[in-house]
């Protein structure tokens, strides 16, 4: 696949790069390059970032952090089971219990919400640091509703954190998973309280926390261009001036775009 050139494999994170001083110069360079498409691509277009996945895969199969980056793009286009597979190798050439929650999370992907659930009980848990305890917290809150435990996801996503009014990386999306399972078992007040909450938390703009207050609020969002489309063609319509020769000018330009 076609690598920019402004991509130079420098970009890379400095313990990669660290990994990657165990193959040739060239291939290093080459695999770094596909590593940083990966994390370019990843979010704005997973398939592509898939591609290149596959590409450092086939030529650095051995480094712990082309597993890891080939799992995330797998995660990301719904490859579930190849995503684990990858993770799984990962962490054994590492040894972390870093990927431990994503490992989970493929289960849940896998239709196992059983499995992801007995995961959140083993003691890899209590080695995550902070931010992995939290992933592990809503990924088993996840595997309690995909179970039809609505009641128990409630539960499981009360915690210290849930009830700290400090910021981290993950408060709004914990905050929003508690409001969602808040509204499943029917506490719409208490949904809306806790989704003002991620929306306040949430400064990256990573859940849609505004829009599902604005419909529990009854507020309906139109686009403004369709309106004026609209109203263009219905002006088009009621003109009874139009002669056969504009319609069929019209008709050689194609099919009218919506």
């Amino acid at each position: 696949m076609p690598i920019p050139e402004d991509v130079t494999g420098e970009e890379i994170d400095k313990d990669v790069r660290q990994e990657l001083l165990s193959l040739p110069k060239t291939l290093a360079e080459d695999v770094a390059k596909n590593l940083v498409m990966v994390a370019k691509l990843l979010d704005e277009d997973p398939e592509k970032a898939y591609g290149y996945s596959r590409v450092a895969l086939r030529l650095a199969s051995r480094v712990a952090a082309v597993r890891e980056a080939a799992g995330f793009a797998a995660y990301a286009v719904g490859k579930y089971s190849e995503a684990l597979a990858e993770f799984r190798a990962a962490r054994r050439m590492t040894g972390s219990v870093e990927l431990w929650p994503v490992m989970a999370d493929c289960e849940r992907g896998l239709g196992r919400p059983e499995k992801a659930l007995a995961m959140a009980g083993e003691p890899e848990v209590h080695k995550l640091d902070k931010a992995g305890q939290v992933e592990m917290r809503l990924v088993a809150a996840g595997a309690r509703r995909d179970m039809g435990q609505a009641d128990a996801a409630v539960v499981t996503l009360q915690s210290p954190e849930l009830a700290s009014s400090a910021v981290h990386p993950w408060t709004a999306r914990m905050r929003y998973a508690y409001a969602d399972a808040l509204l499943e078992v029917g506490r719409e007040e208490d949904a809306r309280e806790w989704f003002a909450r991620a929306l306040e938390a949430d400064q990256g703009g990573t859940t849609d926390a505004s829009d599902r207050l604005a419909a529990l609020d009854g507020v309906e969002f139109t686009d403004a261009l369709d309106e004026s489309d609209e109203s263009a063609d219905a002006a088009d319509g009621s003109s009874d001036g139009g002669s056969d020769d504009s319609e069929g000018a019209r008709d050689d330009e194609g099919p009218a775009q919506d």
